[in-house]
C-alpha cells in the first residue's frame, strides 16, 4: 500500500511557499495542494518531474511500437539485432591492426 501524499493547503503553500518548496524537494515526495479542503493539484520535486516524463516518454514509444507492430509495420527483431552487432562489434580487419 502506497503512503498518502502529503496534503498541503493553499493557504500555506501562499504564506510559506519556501518552506514548502522545500519540504517536497526534501521528501521526494509529491505534495497535494488543497483549496477549500479539496484536491486541487500536485507539486512535484523537478528531479521526481524529470523522472516522470522519462518514464512517460518511454511508454509512448511502446506504446508507439505496439501500434506498428499491429498494423505490421516496423522492423524484425533479428535483422536489427544483427545490424546493430554489425555497428557495434569490431569488424576483424580493424582488430587485426
Amino acid at each position: 500500500m502506497t503512503k498518502p501524499n502529503t496534503l498541503i493547503p493553499i493557504a500555506d503553500l501562499t504564506t510559506n511557499a519556501a518552506s514548502v518548496l522545500r519540504q517536497v524537494r526534501e521528501s521526494k515526495k509529491p505534495a497535494v495542494i488543497t483549496q477549500e479542503g479539496r484536491p486541487e493539484t500536485v507539486l512535484f520535486s523537478i528531479e521526481a518531474y524529470q523522472q516522470i516524463e522519462a518514464e512517460r516518454a518511454i511508454l509512448t514509444r511502446l506504446a508507439h511500437g505496439e501500434r506498428e507492430i499491429i498494423r505490421g509495420e516496423g522492423y524484425d527483431l533479428d535483422d536489427v539485432l544483427n545490424e546493430a552487432d554489425s555497428l557495434l562489434l569490431p569488424r576483424e580487419s580493424e582488430s587485426s591492426l
